[in-house]
């Protein structure tokens, strides 16, 4: 796993460059579903000149509303699937795959701060899910931590790093 300490935000620009240069020599694609990490993840990946050759798309989830009109997953296919878990994050993945029919998927979905969310999560609490050729893979992150800006770094910088795994 790649290394997490203490993220800054340009640290995230330094991740954005190693995953353009992973899925350029692989000649592959990445689209981005974030909520709680608020469009750092891909502006980390945008950041990179010729974005357009490896970056497909991306879409910030933050609603139920949101999830069903931008990614069409009706909530009958989640039912019994509680939000900001693992087994949620991981639908909202196979979604945005299908809908933008990409190598790669990394999507995120937490609890910022300086509250907890209404599923009893504390704050600094995100999942992540990675898909990509031969990967499927999901991850939490609890960070412990209630400031909000803070976790929005902290989880598009674990994010990142575990693409970066991902990718090998």
């Amino acid at each position: 796993m790649s290394e997490f300490n203490e993220p800054k935000l340009e640290s995230l620009l330094g991740l954005g460059q190693e995953i353009a240069r992973k899925l350029r020599e692989k000649n592959e694609n990445i689209s981005v579903m974030e909520s709680s990490a608020g469009g750092l993840i891909s502006t980390s990946l945008l950041a990179v000149a010729g974005a357009s050759y490896f970056f497909r798309g991306s879409t910030i989830v933050y609603t139920h509303e949101a999830r069903r009109d931008l990614l069409e997953i009706n909530d009958s296919v989640l039912e019994g699937v509680r939000p900001s878990s693992e087994p949620y994050i991981a639908i909202l993945a196979h979604g945005l795959k299908e809908k933008l029919s990409t190598d790669w998927i990394l999507a995120e979905s937490g609890a910022t701060g300086p509250t907890g969310n209404r599923y009893g999560d504390a704050p600094g609490h995100a999942c992540f899910a990675i898909l990509g050729p031969g990967v499927e893979r999901t991850f939490t992150l609890e960070t412990g931590e209630d400031n909000r800006f803070d976790n929005m770094i902290r989880f598009a910088s674990f994010g990142l790093g575990q693409l970066t795994d991902a990718l090998g």
